[in-house]
């Protein structure tokens, strides 16, 4: 699964970890992340992160 990058701070979302913190289980694409998902580190919305280029 692609991962995404913030584009304000630069925290990647990698679907693999997931966000547990938040309540985001490993395994969970960034499609399918909750549209009132926010970045961990800075409260970011889903539209300010972008695919990372591998």
């Amino acid at each position: 699964m692609k991962k995404y990058v913030c584009v304000p701070c630069g925290y990647i979302y990698d679907p693999s970890v997931g966000d547990p913190e938040n309540g985001i289980q490993p395994g969970t694409a960034f499609e399918n992340l909750p549209n009132d998902w926010t970045c961990p580190w800075c409260g970011a919305g889903k539209e300010d992160f972008e695919p990372v280029e591998e």
